[in-house]
């Protein structure tokens, strides 16, 4: 059977550099391809077809150059034979080049940098969230490629809390938090989405930047800008997404906000907070720090120790979003980090970091948000 190697499809990355295909197994080099008009790339998704009961070798030889390098050793690159589960591969990593082995049941295999979550996907989660009670749907525009940013809007209490997710596309655990903070929050016999969405209105985007995600992008919108770095001046022509959604936050307010991410390097679950934006007050960071302390009391999957370096006094970057929220709200934001890896803390030898930890993590997210919600704003 000819042995195949494609990524045309949703999400989709990967070259095709060389194949050789012998009775001792099958070897492809390949290449990662670089974010368009960008020189970020990690992200990969791609099928490997022909490989029913064969020994399969896959060597990615420009890692050395991505975009993070020092998320490599110790990663495990993710494979699946159905598309719903993701397990970890035999992965090494030397000199530039990610070694994948496997040894394949089924004629077709999929393997990714984490396991993918589609704009198919996406549309059938903001179709089944807008169907549940309660939950007004609203299409904010649409970005660059002409897909619509969707914003879901639940609860009736005067608070505003805003949830978002995947400005840097190829981060996709970031939507799977989405999908169970949503399942939450839409739970009608949920006691903390009860309370929640008596005391507080949700803006929800599960996924800020559709171009990326669908063009399989790891870190830009579809002209190559960081979203994330968008946030003191964004514009229609090279930030919509940004645009949009900072506009519905100047008209609703913010009081909480999350932007959900990923780590490549980081192998944990941490906050980053907004310690430098200058006009930040004593009350503002007790809460943000009580919420951190509270959620890794309250779920072994999160940690303190582990993250990155606070920004000194009024020197924090306005152009990201935790910070420019904070800065122009007083809002309590932060921004919640996953790991590509594992959480080493407490690994999983088969799936690492999974969609379904993702999940039940906004889970527990919303619930320590319960405990503090009348101090919010």
């Amino acid at each position: 059977m000819t042995i195949s190697i494609t990524s045309a499809f949703d999400s989709g990355n990967i070259r095709l550099v060389s194949l050789n295909d012998s009775p001792a197994g099958v070897r492809a080099e390949l290449e990662i391809v670089k974010d368009r008009q960008s020189d970020f790339y990690q992200w990969f998704h791609f099928r490997v077809a022909g490989v029913a009961g064969r020994e399969v070798e896959l060597a990615i030889t420009n890692c050395g150059a991505s975009a993070y390098p020092d998320g490599w050793p110790g990663y495990k690159a993710r494979f699946s034979e159905d598309r719903e589960n993701w397990m970890l591969a035999d992965t090494r990593y030397a000199d530039g080049t990610l070694t994948i082995r496997l040894s394949p049941d089924a004629n077709a295999v999929w393997l990714a940098y984490f396991a993918p979550y589609s704009m198919e996907r996406h549309h059938d989660l903001v179709a089944w969230a807008a169907s549940q009670p309660g939950v007004e749907h609203r299409e904010l525009g649409l970005t660059l490629d002409r897909q619509p940013l969707d914003l879901l809007v639940l609860g009736d209490g005067p608070k505003k809390v805003w949830l978002y997710a995947r400005q840097h596309p190829g981060e996709s655990m970031a939507e799977w938090w989405m999908e169970g903070a949503l399942e939450r929050l839409c739970d009608e016999e949920d006691a903390v989405a009860r309370l929640l969405r008596q005391k507080a209105t949700f803006y929800i985007v599960p996924n800020m930047n559709p171009d990326g995600s669908r063009r399989g992008h790891l870190r830009t919108n579809a002209v190559g800008i960081n979203l994330n770095r968008e946030w003191h001046e964004p514009s229609m022509e090279k930030s919509p997404e940004v645009y949009l959604v900072r506009a519905a936050m100047d008209k609703a307010g913010v009081d909480f906000a999350m932007d959900m991410h990923g780590d490549e390097a980081i192998a944990a679950v941490f906050l980053a907070g907004f310690e430098g934006v200058p006009s930040i007050t004593e009350r503002q960071l007790g809460l943000y720090r009580r919420y951190r302390d509270t959620l890794a009391a309250r779920t072994p999957d999160f940690q303190t120790k582990k993250g990155y370096p606070v920004a000194p006094e009024g020197k924090a970057n306005l152009s990201m979003s935790t910070n420019q929220l904070a800065e122009r709200f007083g809002a309590v934001a932060m921004t919640l980090e996953m790991p590509f890896k594992d959480n080493d803390d407490l690994p999983d030898h088969d799936f690492g970091w999974s969609p379904a930890r993702s999940i039940q993590l906004a889970k527990d997210c919303l619930g320590v948000l319960a405990e503090m919600i009348d101090e919010i704003g």
